[in-house]
């Protein structure tokens, strides 16, 4: 069953699910983030990896050059045409046992050919949640960091799972920057 902001509400404060948390939905002058009626809009942090191809002529998850990113730090990214870039939440999840997750992008950045891609946040995993920023424009494109980038939807099961992501030592457990991929 996906769950409401009373429940969202309750184990950010009790359990720390989400940190920082923000208790009310901000939307004056930014692309909004916070607690919404059945969900949580986190926002980008100001850390991207911004993809390019001068340096490799493959893409290759089991053997991912990381000199096919350039690093940058700022309030505003851009990402260049039908490219993207990796970057972090600001928050900081916790996800119980009996809890998965779904994202999607917001209609803001969506509206603009800007596609924000998360995996689910499976049952106890913790960190900061790496996002990847597509453009898929044929032009420049802004990413605002410290504003809303995805909303998070969660899900309770009526039993917990017989093995967590914790349970498994998952690669991606605890992360705190942008992570690229890990075999």
């Amino acid at each position: 069953m996906i769950k409401s902001d009373r429940w969202i509400r309750r184990l950010a404060r009790e359990h720390g699910m989400i940190e920082p948390f923000t208790e009310d939905q901000v939307r004056e002058g930014v692309i909004s983030y916070g607690l919404s009626s059945y969900g949580y809009d986190m926002r980008v942090s100001d850390e991207f990896r911004i993809f390019h191809n001068a340096l490799s002529p493959v893409v290759d998850p089991k053997h991912f050059d990381e000199r096919s990113f350039v690093e940058f730090q700022g309030d505003i990214c851009i990402v260049p045409p039908n490219s993207f870039a990796l970057a972090r939440s600001v928050e900081y999840f916790r996800i119980p046992r009996n809890v998965l997750t779904i994202c999607v992008g917001k209609s803001t950045y969506a509206r603009c050919g800007i596609i924000t891609n998360v995996t689910p946040f499976e049952p106890e995993w913790e960190g900061h949640v790496t996002l990847e920023i597509s453009n898929t424009t044929p032009l420049p494109a802004r990413i605002y960091a410290n504003e809303g980038i995805a909303q998070v939807l969660f899900f309770e099961s009526d039993e917990a799972c017989e093995t967590s992501y914790a349970d498994k030592k998952g690669k991606y457990q605890g992360q705190t920057g942008v992570t690229p991929p890990r075999l």
